[in-house]
């Protein structure tokens, strides 16, 4: 499994030399958009709603190309790993993609990918995305509804206090988790 994971890993590397992501995210001290989209934990359905989970404590909203993709299956299975991590600093994941949404029940229980630990959202046409300012970008051109690869840290009370965006997948849990730890201070 680790050999698989590395090769994702220079994979998706590879993959980032060709493609560039829109730096435009929001930014750090503004609301987060509000959302409730049709989500998948461990491959059953249900409405997620972003308030709700803020009810409880803070929210990592990470948003990823699509389902199934080199990159995203390295970025789900790193998220699965840490989700412990996440919960004992009180926080929850979800991931929202607008790319094969019909694949996301599967990708949401399958173990090398989110394991059934976290849920993911069907962002169709991308609006949610839209919302947190953050469209894919390969060779300078907009990919219309597609996200790219950025990843929030939304306070309980709702203000963003991280945001990091790279399509390289490998950091978006160290950054995250340490934005989440450093809430507690």
């Amino acid at each position: 499994m680790k050999t698989l994971i590395a090769s994702l890993a220079v994979g998706a590397v590879a993959a980032t030399a060709l493609a560039t992501t829109a730096y435009a995210e929001l930014k750090i001290g503004a609301k987060a958009p509000d959302f409730t989209a049709p989500a998948y934990l461990a491959g059953q359905p249900f409405t997620y709603k972003l308030a709700d989970a803020l009810k409880k404590g803070p929210v990592v909203v990470y948003f990823f190309p699509a389902a199934h993709t080199q990159g995203c299956n390295i970025e789900a299975h790193l998220f699965s790993d840490a989700i412990d991590q996440f919960k004992a600093a009180h926080a929850t994941v979800i991931g929202v993609t607008a790319g094969k949404v019909d694949e996301l029940a599967d990708f949401s229980k399958e173990t090398e990918h989110c394991g059934g630990k976290f849920p993911v959202a069907a962002d169709a046409g991308a609006k949610i995305a839209k919302e947190y300012d953050t469209s894919l970008v390969m060779n300078g051109k907009t990919m219309d509804g597609m996200s790219g690869r950025t990843s929030y840290v939304i306070a309980k009370n709702g203000d963003i206090v991280h945001v990091y965006s790279n399509l390289n997948p490998n950091d978006h849990v160290t950054e995250t988790l340490n934005a989440v730890k450093a809430l507690k201070n």
